[in-house]
């Protein structure tokens, strides 16, 4: 069988394993309906009149709500996956079947994007049905090319943070403490107008503050454009490349010692 043939039955097999894990599937879609109830519980989600026109304050919580989302279903979910398929030697079988290495990667990134794009329609769905939120018209091509370039790039990051997780017992410490600090200080939780001018520029050396900026483009209601905001586009890109990069130079399949 040709590689492509190959990819696409590897892609096939993550999306079968993936929903033949129920209780996976379910804190997988539960966790960003669980934001979206919790933040429009504490800070409502009443019409919001402003200069450019009134919408309801519940849609300004979406694309936080969305880059979290994106960010666990691929990042944090590809990490602790691959750390754990690694110890259990699972990796190593895999490497030693006919299945080409760079099929096994793409498949996972597919997966993790396909996952990464269905969470993202049923938060919107859950806000437009639920809390009033304003739907994005004219900017929904720029949404769909950032969702799948951030998904991208945080699926491949998820394989290259792997190069420094030891074992599967640290690899929820050191998955954690590389991507929480990130999303606060990106403007994903809090809004960031008040902090330090040098921490915002060290959080744009990194994509989430990107990822979460051109989606928060993407849901303006009043963006009268199209929405593509090609900067942050290129910076995930480049981190997308960097992933890739650090994965096929220093990748293992084996157990670490």
């Amino acid at each position: 069988m040709s590689t492509v043939r190959l990819t696409i039955r590897q892609i096939k097999y993550e999306n079968k394993a993936f929903w033949r894990n129920p209780a996976a599937v379910f804190f997988t879609f539960i966790f960003p309906l669980v934001f979206l109830v919790i933040f429009n519980v504490l800070f409502g989600s009443d019409p919001l009149e402003l200069p450019e026109g009134v919408t309801h304050l519940s849609t300004f919580y979406v694309p936080g709500i969305a880059a979290l989302s994106v960010v666990s279903a691929s990042y944090t979910n590809v990490a602790m996956r691959i750390s754990f398929s690694r110890d259990q030697g699972v990796l190593k079988r895999i490497k030693g079947s006919p299945l080409p290495s760079v099929s096994f990667v793409i498949a996972r990134i597919v997966h993790s994007t396909g996952i990464s794009m269905l969470l993202v329609l049923i938060v919107v769905s859950a806000g437009i049905l639920v809390y009033n939120v304003d739907p994005p018209t004219n900017t929904i091509p720029a949404l769909i090319v950032t969702l799948l370039v951030g998904s991208a790039a945080f699926s491949a990051l998820g394989f290259a943070i792997t190069v420094i997780v030891p074992n599967v017992d640290a690899a929820p410490a050191v998955v954690n403490a590389s991507i929480l600090p990130v999303l606060f200080i990106s403007d994903v939780f809090i809004p960031m107008q008040s902090a330090p001018s040098w921490l915002t520029i060290f959080a744009q050396i990194f994509p989430v503050y990107h990822f979460s900026a051109a989606l928060q483009a993407g849901f303006n209601p009043f963006e009268t454009g199209l929405g593509f905001e090609l900067d942050h586009l290129l910076v995930m890109g480049i981190w997308l490349l960097v992933g890739i990069i650090v994965t096929v130079r220093f990748f293992s399949w084996e157990p670490r010692r």
